[in-house]
């Protein structure tokens, strides 16, 4: 039997954890659940999830002007890139679509979509896809400025690229971590950290977050 995916659910209402967690197919097993900042925190550091699904506006929040998912982000998903977060909300507005994936989110998923859809978005995440309900998909790409008519443009900005340069970035762009990166590349991870801050200065962005967002708009993953 296939190991199963470990889940963390974070949500402020108990009675929609508890009708997610009994909806999620048999390959997943969730191993903890939150329903603020903080203990969203601590529960997620404590079980190291691979996926964490986690609800956009939480309690608890101590940054003005962010919601409470986006500060779990910013405080979490850096720091554990063997963990991916999947935003699953109420809310369908470009503010809080575009805000949560520049924070780290790897997709986001409405919460009308049944327990077999969140199954297969959480299994796709943990794969290294970027997911997102039908209609949310063209606020990523248009905040990210990849509309139809920019493969010129994209090609051109792949061009300052090496070909080890996308390599490296592809698979720092579906989540892989460094140590992964130079296994499957058979290169030193000294080696990977110095191409991911070459791709990084080229592509003029500041973290591998963008760098995702980046490679997702344009269709590259």
């Amino acid at each position: 039997m296939a190991e199963r995916l470990t889940v963390v659910v974070v949500d402020d209402h108990s009675i929609f954890r508890s009708g997610l967690r009994a909806d999620l197919d048999e390959s997943i097993d969730v191993v903890g659940e939150a329903d603020d900042v903080e203990s969203a925190i601590a529960v997620v550091t404590t079980r190291r999830p691979d996926v964490v699904l986690l609800d956009v506006h939480l309690p608890g929040g101590s940054s003005a002007g962010t919601s409470g998912g986006a500060e779990v982000l910013q405080r979490l998903a850096s720091a554990m890139p063997g963990t991916r977060f999947l935003a699953l909300s109420v809310s369908d507005s470009a503010e809080d679509v575009v805000g949560v994936i520049r924070a780290g989110a790897r997709g986001y998923i409405t919460k009308g979509s049944s327990g077999s859809d969140v199954s297969r978005a959480v299994h796709a995440v943990a794969d290294g896809d970027a997911v997102f309900s039908p209609r949310l998909a063209g606020f990523v790409l248009d905040a990210f400025g990849a509309a139809v008519g920019e493969t010129a443009a994209t090609d051109e900005e792949l061009d300052r690229l090496s070909a080890r340069e996308q390599e490296v970035m592809r698979l720092i762009a579906r989540g892989y971590a460094y140590k992964e990166v130079a296994s499957t590349l058979f290169i030193s991870i000294k080696t990977v950290e110095t191409h991911v801050s070459s791709v990084l200065r080229k592509l003029q962005l500041s973290s591998r977050h963008e760098l995702t967002a980046w490679a997702t708009a344009r269709k590259l993953l």
